[in-house]
């Protein structure tokens, strides 16, 4: 599979939101919660992306800074302080800029926004873990390393790369247990989170991540 290289310029688009909007953790679009429930906001949230993928890209834009503090935590909870080159920031930035010049957006809505998020962010910090993997010239260690979620310990922490791979064949033989991982790994959200975007039980969600825990051991075992 290619891999997908951001645009480079030093003349970036500048994403439509700065660093001190980052909020708490966990505060999901606090301009649109406030007085709504999470109903409403999945509708605006809709609402924002449909009116995108009809010829009005100022709205995935509204999209990005309505949902920028959910984000930026998904982001840190993924590097959890692992990488040193990357940051909560740079990486929801690049995944903005993904989003704005590369292929049109589909997500129809925000559980399918998240969806596409986990794996656009995988794609980049994959992509980058190449890049910094070319630059060692063979030096046989990659930078990004998971965290224990995967590894039953720290010394036994597979590179991202041989997840990225084990996710590929995962994801050929169930679609939807790549997904769980792409959720709860890259894009850090709990089971919880999961089971509301997925509209199934906490227990469905643990139990596939679980099997496809012992999937991707087996894998990258091999």
């Amino acid at each position: 599979m290619p891999v997908i290289r951001l645009p480079v310029s030093r003349h970036r688009r500048r994403p439509p939101f700065r660093h001190s909007d980052a909020g708490t953790p966990g505060a999901v679009s606090s301009r649109l919660r406030k007085g709504r429930g999470v109903d409403a906001v999945g509708n605006e949230i809709t609402r924002l992306l449909v009116q995108a993928r009809s010829g009005e890209p100022e709205q995935l834009s509204a999209v990005f800074e309505s949902l920028y503090p959910e984000l930026r935590r998904l982001a840190a909870s993924r590097l959890n302080g692992h990488e040193q080159t990357l940051s909560p920031t740079i990486l929801v930035h690049e995944l903005y800029l993904r989003a704005t010049t590369g292929e049109p957006l589909s997500a129809t809505d925000r559980r399918h926004f998240f969806a596409t998020a986990a794996k656009a962010m995988r794609w980049i910090v994959v992509d980058h873990a190449r890049r910094r993997s070319s630059e060692k010239r063979g030096g046989g260690q990659i930078a990004v390393t998971l965290t224990g979620a995967l590894a039953a310990s720290s010394a036994a922490e597979p590179q991202v790369l041989a997840l990225h791979e084990g996710l590929e064949a995962l994801g050929e033989i169930n679609p939807q247990q790549r997904e769980v991982v792409e959720l709860h790994y890259f894009a850090g959200l709990e089971f919880a989170e999961i089971a509301e975007l997925l509209g199934c039980s906490q227990r469905t969600v643990y139990r596939e991540w679980e099997r496809a825990r012992a999937f991707l051991h087996a894998q990258l075992k091999d």
